[in-house]
């Protein structure tokens, strides 16, 4: 029996389960762009900072909900240190 066809399909099934699940996390962040060194924010007001929860000090990813100079909602994540770093000795 010739193993081959049924490996070959066998990965392509993997290979394209891997891509859908990629792109549904990809589109589920879409609507928030990452903040990189030099960007232009632009911001008029800033509407909810927000960041996950720990106890530990350590970079996390947080999030800035804001409207831009023209009134449009904008919304941009960012690398920081947690709230706990300034709470430890």
């Amino acid at each position: 029996m010739n193993i081959r066809p049924f490996l070959l399909t066998a990965t392509l099934a993997c290979s394209s389960y891997a891509a859908l699940a990629q792109a549904n996390v990809t589109s589920a962040t879409s609507n928030q762009t990452p903040y990189q060194y030099g960007m232009p924010l632009h911001v008029a007001k800033v509407l909810s900072l927000t960041e996950p929860p720990t106890s530990e000090c350590k970079v996390i990813t947080a999030d800035m909900k804001y409207i831009d100079n023209t009134g449009k909602p904008a919304q941009i994540s960012y690398r920081k240190l947690s709230d706990a770093c300034s709470q430890q000795n």
